[in-house]
């Protein structure tokens, strides 16, 4: 028999036949996870091996088929080690897209990662130190945004960029991100927090640790864009998404990480409230990867009621109305959708709105991934990979009419910015332009 056949008994209904089998763990180990259904939906099509960008350009990565409905079944019939190759895998989430029969191969991958950064990584590697100051960069953050002047003096600095390759293999050729000079969370409490308060229509906003130290003009429109249709806007306490932590196998950081999430969120939903998000990997993040990883009150909840900015808005207001009568000056942008907001349905939704907008001309770039994928490309031995992943977006961008760029993810418009030297804006600014 084939691994692509199945034993099951064609009479039974597929609900039956889940019920027939005996559990199995993905791992060892494991004790509130169980994908065996999904990994024997797998049948070898390739298709996520197709869609992956890091298996383009990577001769010796094989590929997410590989990382998980394969290596589930290996180590389920042996006590094999997860492959090193796990940490190879940018988590763009492009294979859960891609895939036809539902294998949740992200989870897969998720769970061997952590796994393997438990059990096989050594904790004193300069790998493991890399990666773990990668994966909490709202802690890094934190200590930039007490003295930003500072800060990006000393992670401007060439020589520190250098040493920073050198000791941790942090690439030397990325300009770290600027520090914002006032926060996002500063601005919103000298403002006094919300401006509009009502009964029908209020959102709690997840701002993530990018739009908070690097870019509060992205919170900032954010929260006007919503309070001019109305909105009550609350901004709860918070830590990061777990993105970054779920790409470098981070998962007890990340558990802690959603844990204050869950409990700062989630008891604002009977209250009324929504969760918004301007960054799509931390939507992303809320919506999928906490109810596939973590077991925690509410988090389903949390789940069904968080949504990003621009998608909330079209489903909930007449944005499409509100955009075609409005006007701003003539300008011109080259978009590209993040692969988390693909994986979303969210590809199309800012060039569908903004061809509509007086004075703007936007232009999709492709579907390319932009291959920074969060911190894989800030990695020195994955940084020209990142190029080459990215090198037709650079293309189609240069061919573009507009020479300012669009995004909706942070790390998407770095390297954006990094390989064009473009301007970018995030979709949430031009609205507020439009109709603030």
């Amino acid at each position: 028999m084939s691994d692509a056949e199945s034993p099951s008994n064609p009479t039974l209904t597929p609900d039956a036949q889940t019920d027939d089998f005996e559990a199995v763990e993905v791992f060892p180990d494991s004790t509130d996870m169980d994908l065996r259904p999904g990994a024997d939906n797998c049948y070898k099509c390739t298709a996520c091996d197709v869609s992956c960008p890091v298996a383009e350009v990577d001769d010796e990565f094989p590929g997410p088929k590989f990382q998980g409905p394969e290596q589930w079944r290996l180590k389920r019939k042996e006590d094999e080690a997860v492959d090193d190759s796990i940490m190879s895998c940018s988590n763009c989430m492009r294979c859960d897209d891609a895939c036809p029969s539902g294998v949740p191969l992200s989870q897969m991958h998720n769970t061997a990662r952590g796994e393997y950064v438990d059990e096989e990584m050594d904790k004193l590697s300069r790998e493991y130190i890399r990666n773990r100051i990668l994966a909490n960069y709202g802690t890094l953050a934190q200590l930039g945004g007490m003295f930003p002047r500072l800060a990006n003096a000393v992670m401007g600095n060439s020589v520190v960029q250098r040493i920073n390759e050198k000791v941790l293999g942090i690439t030397a050729e990325r300009d770290f991100p600027e520090f914002a000079t006032q926060t996002f969370r500063e601005w919103w409490n000298e403002r006094g927090g919300p401006q509009v308060r009502s009964e029908e229509k209020r959102v709690a906003y997840f701002h993530g640790c990018y739009s908070n130290y690097n870019t509060p003009e992205v919170g900032k429109a954010m929260v006007r864009v919503f309070e001019s249709f109305g909105y009550e806007v609350v901004v709860p306490k918070q830590r990061c998404s777990g993105t970054p932590m779920f790409a470098n196998g981070m998962l007890d950081d990340a558990k802690r990480a959603a844990g204050i999430n869950v409990d700062n969120f989630a008891g604002l939903i009977p209250e009324g409230y929504d969760i918004i998000a301007s960054c799509t990997s931390c939507s992303m993040s809320l919506r999928q990867e906490y109810p596939e990883l973590f077991d925690i009150d509410g988090i389903e909840d949390l789940s069904a009621h968080t949504y990003e900015a621009l998608e909330y808005l079209r489903i909930h207001e007449d944005l499409e109305d509100a955009v075609r009568e409005a006007s701003v000056d003539d300008q011109a942008f080259a978009y590209h959708a993040p692969c988390h907001g693909r994986n979303q349905g969210l590809d199309r939704q800012a060039v569908e709105l903004f061809r509509q907008l007086d004075g703007v001309e936007i232009e999709d770039v492709g579907d390319s991934c932009s291959g920074i994928s969060g911190t894989y490309g800030w990695k020195e031995e994955k940084y020209d990979k990142s190029m080459q992943i990215a090198a037709d977006m650079f293309d189609h961008m240069e061919h573009a009419q507009g020479s300012v760029g669009m995004t909706e993810c942070p790390t998407c418009s770095m390297q954006m910015e990094h390989g064009t030297g473009y301007d970018i804006k995030h979709p949430l600014q031009l609205l507020e332009e439009a109709l603030v």
